[in-house]
């Protein structure tokens, strides 16, 4: 597979597996997957993406890293406080890999630049703490054909799923943003450190087997998980005919910006999985 000495040393217990080999790994090379949000989600993300040998990595965040973060968001330390969360996290998936391409993208993803953004890559991952970039990414992806994988994470819980055109999108479980005021918000709920690294590995998961054509995405499936009792649940899901994005009538036609407070859960056990 024109691998170098150093290639097949680095990635040896990638090409052992039957299901992946060389020529897996030469598709790992090959691809491209954007991470937005270099947080709790992206920081595991990262990693273990850069670690597999994805060939190029972008990683999308405007913001900066806070003494707050370091609680979760693992790929940075106490001596990035203050520095571009992308850039932070571009350095350390570049000393994990010399060989993969990582770049970083410091601003906002907003609707009059996501498509520009989204587009060169083969897989999307969400790695967000807001309910208005996770509207706006779905939005982009369905109408742009891209696979992603959405991730919520909030207390000691967690979902996601993944889209593959055809599929049942976010919005075909949550049509609508929930109102302004009914929901608290991230820095006032808390989250556990671990629940956002076991949900970004996950998250990473499934870019790589999407990549790699093995196993089953958790399309049509809510995967969703509760960390105080370990305990994962897949709830079964279908493309909804009146998702304005993915239905038969559609009414969103583009991407749109949308105003919110920030990572949010309604009260409530129903609740629970509207991340």
């Amino acid at each position: 597979m024109d691998f170098t000495e150093e290639q097949v040393e680095r990635y040896s217990r990638n090409i052992l597996l039957d299901d992946v080999g060389g020529t897996g790994q030469r598709k790992l090379l090959d691809s491209s997957v954007l991470i937005i949000g270099a947080g709790g989600l992206g920081s595991p993300a990262a990693l273990y993406l850069a670690a597999a040998g994805v060939g190029t990595i972008g990683i999308v965040d405007d913001d900066h890293v806070e003494l707050s973060n370091l609680q979760r968001q693992v790929i940075h330390f106490t001596s990035d406080i203050s520095r571009p969360k992308a850039e932070s996290a571009a350095e350390k998936m570049r000393l994990l890999n010399p060989g993969v391409t990582v770049i970083p993208v410091m601003e906002r993803l907003m609707a009059g630049n996501i498509v520009s953004v989204i587009k060169d890559y083969d897989f999307i991952i969400d790695g967000t703490d807001n309910f208005p970039s996770k509207f706006l990414i779905n939005d982009a992806c369905v109408l742009g054909g891209k696979p992603f994988s959405h991730g919520g994470i909030l207390r000691f819980y967690g979902q996601t799923l993944t889209y593959v055109p055809g599929s049942a999108c976010y919005r075909c479980l949550f049509q609508t943003l929930p109102p302004r005021g009914t929901v608290p918000s991230c820095g006032e709920a808390g989250i556990l450190g671990v629940v956002a690294g076991i949900l970004g590995m996950i998250q990473a998961s499934e870019a790589l087997r999407y990549i790699l054509g093995i196993g089953e995405l958790l399309t049509n499936r809510l995967l969703y998980m509760d960390q105080l009792t370990v305990e994962f649940r897949k709830l079964n899901t279908k493309p909804n005919p009146n998702c304005p994005v993915c239905g038969e009538n559609r009414t969103i036609l583009e991407p749109v910006d949308y105003e919110q407070p920030a990572c949010s859960l309604k009260e409530g056990p129903a609740a629970k999985v509207n991340l």
